[in-house]
């Protein structure tokens, strides 16, 4: 199989190869998925990296938790009935040194979800970390109905993937930008209220939505930087969902008693340690979201696997709104 691969940490031009690899098999309890489109993640750039000083797991990786294909090969205890079956793939990466910049991929069955018939292979390959980041981040602390969401940076993938899921369940949604090219994103994500946060007052414009009462939810970016905005637009009892940060060492303050007044909640997301039961309830809302016609994330950029040095660049340099893809296999 052709497939993107790197064998040392470092830039996109320096580390990333392309050549042919051995046709992975599956083993028990495995599926083999004849990849379509692959997606590009910033936790694809941090391993690359060694982002926070993290090793290389295997001596040699193949990158990118995400994609879409066709189930092709199953191994022992995985039923022929999914033989040729359309899929979206999930954390194909993890703990592995396989993910889904290659023609195959072999992951855990659980980890190959039915994708619904008629979405195309894009949709499916821009879900995973995103969608379900997004999901834990909503929906960990109850139902969405009629609630308040304020989604931090809204244009970016687990942002987008807030804001259809929020207007799904049925919320309000304000979310925030920081460029022009942004706000079309976040407005056809479907989004209530977009607050540019570089020229904008974000807690007076919520507030003034809300007539006073904040926020119920806070899907947060960037926590840090974001903490005294965030106190100022949570309503009592919410939840601010922190789900990533560019800075490995930083450090977080909270003013206590604002807090504790507020009776706040701060919830920390990290897509991996997410328990399997929320992960397949992610699964199943984030499928009949697709269903309903609902989901329908921005795709900024796609690269043949040939550019894959390219795709890196574009994710890491954030030059692009919406997903980065790469197509493996037409």
């Amino acid at each position: 199989m052709r497939a993107a691969y790197y064998e040392r940490q470092g830039t996109a031009a320096d580390v990333l190869a392309l050549g042919e690899l051995p046709d992975p098999q599956p083993g028990p309890g495995e599926v083999r998925v004849r990849i379509h489109v692959s997606g590009v993640n910033p936790t694809d750039i941090k391993g690359r990296t060694g982002f926070g000083g993290a090793p290389m797991p295997f001596s040699r990786i193949i990158p990118h938790q995400d994609g879409a294909g066709i189930i092709d090969a199953v191994g022992k205890g995985v039923s022929n009935s999914r033989l040729g079956e359309r899929v979206w793939v999930y954390e194909a990466q993890a703990g592995r040194p396989g993910g889904t910049a290659a023609e195959l991929t072999v992951v855990p069955s659980e980890r190959a979800v039915p994708l619904p018939n008629g979405v195309p292979f894009e949709i499916g390959a821009s879900l995973g970390i995103s969608a379900l980041t997004a999901h834990r981040c909503l929906f960990a602390d109850g139902d969405l109905k009629g609630r308040r969401v304020l989604v931090q940076g809204g244009a970016g993938a687990v942002g987008t993937a807030a804001i259809l899921l929020a207007k799904w369940a049925g919320a309000w949604v304000a979310t925030t930008v920081s460029r022009p090219e942004q706000e079309d994103v976040v407005r056809a994500a479907g989004a209530d209220l977009i607050i540019n946060r570089r020229t904008d007052d974000i807690a007076a414009k919520v507030r003034a939505a809300t007539n006073d009462a904040g926020v119920d939810r806070i899907i947060e970016v960037d926590v840090v930087a974001n903490i005294e905005v965030d106190m100022a637009c949570i309503a009592p009892s919410g939840v601010i969902s922190s789900y990533a940060t560019e800075n490995p060492a930083a450090k977080l303050s909270i003013p206590f008693l604002k807090a504790m007044f507020k009776g706040l909640v701060l919830r920390f997301v990290f897509v991996y340690s997410v328990p399997a039961a929320a992960k397949l309830e992610a699964i199943q809302d984030i499928n009949n979201c697709m269903v309903a016609g609902a989901y329908h994330p921005a795709v900024g950029a796609c690269f043949p696997l040939d550019a894959i040095v390219e795709a890196h660049e574009t994710q890491e340099t954030g030059r692009v709104v919406g997903k980065v893809l790469v197509k493996v296999f037409s």
